[in-house]
């Protein structure tokens, strides 16, 4: 990318920070109030300095003495109030852009296509919601304001260095050119060694997100040498990185102490020889340093404040990226329904995840109100897509699907989930208690219609016998449950809702026996009186089914009852059913 974009894409991240800090008025400009106001009381101390000494302490008035102390210190005491409140105000204006941000990047987040989640690793999601948005913050605290305020400050010190004496100050800036010169090279390699920490530090996010959460299949294959080893290779980048970057402090700031007091000693040589040709007062030659001081601070401090800025704009620019994912699924229909009969038709549905490699062909099946679909076939052939697509976390290429002969696309996102349940295989469970759980903290949901629902499917004993009953607190994912007790809870929390449609996807694939009994019991329950897809490895959990759809490839090769597809001569449906009789005879 040339220097030239690169600079018009961070000039646009910087205008919609900007933006988004002008949404905080009173802040935003209080603060640029603030250091207009700083810049001239911060450089009068030392002209101070230089009158008391000139017109009082070598005309030996003591009482103006008196008075002009009084006077610095009563300007300390405005700089230092002044100062705090600046710095108040410009940490209030940075988290309060960062709270409405971060807000704003979830929610964002949450609304986007599964595509989004499919392709990018949750670490580098947390990474930009958490540590980007943070650095975001840096922009205005130390980046943006800060280095107006520090202009401002250089440009009335200067400007009173001048009035003071213009010898001095013209001598003083000699050596200028050298410390603007370390500072540029300091910035730039500082910048290089920043964006390579950004980089690693996304990695590492990364990769101990999956580590940890893979944590089961490390151990079990004995993989603890092998992924400590990679993350030993990911720590060390880090590290050194970092490193490239300290090493880079380490030589600028004795670089610019070096050039600062280069100046110091030429300001006194010259000013030494000015106060004895009586060019130069002994009151400009005590105020100087003082000056140079005032001077040179600011000037240290810009290229470390530079970076900070920069590293803010990358940072803006990985959120903005973001933010600006319009792959989401369009919610642009209207009609929002609060019951439906769950009637659903798919009429030549044709759907690829990335749009070229489809999965689904020319789809077409129709399932009637309170009916039981089951929908079989192997892995691959498209069965959990077809639950995907209808409830559009996915959009179909081409076709139609309906409900109750209203196109999915007409609904409202909320209407149309808000009457679907799915009950998944990998069952997700928060941490949080039981009701939590159930309810996803709905406040509509009380806990006698929770109790209800789990009496209805034979839950509510298991559920009652935990350590606090209703109020367990499940470990992160459940891990502190069994497999099937995470499945009698994702069917009490799909019950709660009550939906007009209900989808198991292989529900019962990942329990033993003895609690698919539970279970099996619980569904019936559940897809009592309801409209219900149910996908299965296990062909005994869809004996109750009215309708059952054959899967292969993405296209359905076979649609009946069940005595209608055993019917069927060398069909594949009567194969998956001989198949699974054999293995439970060998069994």
């Amino acid at each position: 990318m040339s220097e030239v974009k690169k600079e018009k894409i961070e000039l646009s991240v910087l205008n919609r920070l900007i933006k988004l800090g002008l949404e905080h008025k009173q802040l935003f400009f209080s603060s640029l109030l603030l250091s207009v106001i700083l810049a001239p009381i911060g450089a009068i101390s030392p002209y101070i300095v230089k009158i008391m000494v000139d017109d009082h302490i070598l005309k030996y008035d003591m009482n103006g003495l008196l008075k002009m102390a009084v006077i610095f210190v009563l300007v300390l005491l405005v700089n230092v109030i002044l100062r705090y409140y600046f710095m108040y105000v410009i940490a209030d204006l940075g988290q309060s852009v960062v709270q409405d941000l971060r807000i704003k990047t979830f929610n964002h987040i949450v609304r986007l296509r599964m595509r989004y989640f499919d392709q990018t690793p949750i670490g580098t999601s947390i990474t930009r919601t958490i540590n980007d948005i943070q650095a975001i913050n840096e922009v205005f605290t130390q980046g943006v304001i800060a280095i107006i305020a520090d202009l401002l400050s250089i440009i009335a010190i200067l400007a009173i260095m001048f009035v003071t004496s213009w010898r001095l100050t013209l001598i003083s800036l000699i050596v200028f050119p050298l410390l603007v010169g370390a500072t540029w090279v300091f910035k730039e390699k500082a910048k290089m060694s920043y964006t390579r920490v950004r980089n690693q530090l996304s990695n590492m996010n990364s990769f101990l997100q999956e580590q940890i959460s893979g944590m089961r299949v490390v151990q079990i294959f004995n993989a603890e040498k092998r992924q400590a080893e990679r993350f030993r290779t990911i720590n060390r980048e880090y590290t050194s990185a970092n490193l490239d970057s300290v090493f880079y402090y380490a030589v600028f700031f004795p670089v610019v102490e070096l050039i600062s007091a280069l100046a110091l000693a030429l300001m006194v040589w010259w000013g030494a020889k000015g106060y004895l040709e009586n060019t130069v007062s002994f009151g400009a030659l005590v105020a100087f340093p003082l000056y140079l001081d005032l001077l040179f601070r600011p000037v240290r401090l810009a290229a470390d404040k530079f970076n900070t800025l920069q590293m803010g704009l990358v940072a803006g620019g990985r959120v903005f990226k973001i933010l600006d994912n319009n792959d989401v699924i369009p919610n642009t229909g209207a009609k929002y329904v609060e019951k439906l009969d769950g009637d659903i038709k798919f009429e030549n549905v044709k759907f690829a995840y990335d749009d070229e490699n489809f999965v689904i062909h020319d789809l077409s099946f129709e399932l009637e109100s309170g009916k039981t679909m089951a929908i079989v076939g192997s892995t691959g052939s498209g069965k959990s897509t077809i639950i995907n697509i209808l409830n559009r976390f996915y959009d179909i290429q081409s076709g139609k699907i309906t409900l109750d002969g209203i196109n999915i696309k007409d609904f409202t996102l909320q209407s149309l989930r808000n009457r679907i349940s799915i009950v998944l295989q990998d069952v997700f469970l928060f941490e949080g208690s039981v009701y939590e759980n159930i309810t996803l903290k709905d406040p509509t949901i009380p806990i006698e219609k929770v109790i209800e629902a789990s009496k209805l499917i034979g839950a509510d004993d298991f559920l009652s016998n935990l350590p606090d009953g209703y109020n367990f607190i499940i470990a992160e994912r459940g891990n502190n449950l069994s497999v099937g007790q995470r499945q009698l809870i994702s069917f009490v929390r799909a019950l709660v809702f009550n939906p007009d449609i209900l989808i198991l996807d292989e529900a019962t694939s990942s329990i033993d026996p003895e609690t698919e009994l539970v279970i099996q019991n619980a569904i019936e329950k559940l897809i009592d009186k309801r409209t219900s897809i149910i996908i299965a490895h296990r062909l005994s959990t869809i004996r109750h089914a009215d309708k059952i759809l054959v899967m292969d490839n993405g296209r359905a090769i076979e649609f009946g009852s069940q005595e209608e597809l055993l019917a069927i001569e060398n069909g594949r449906f009567k194969d998956l059913v001989n198949m699974q009789v054999q293995n439970a005879v060998i069994v």
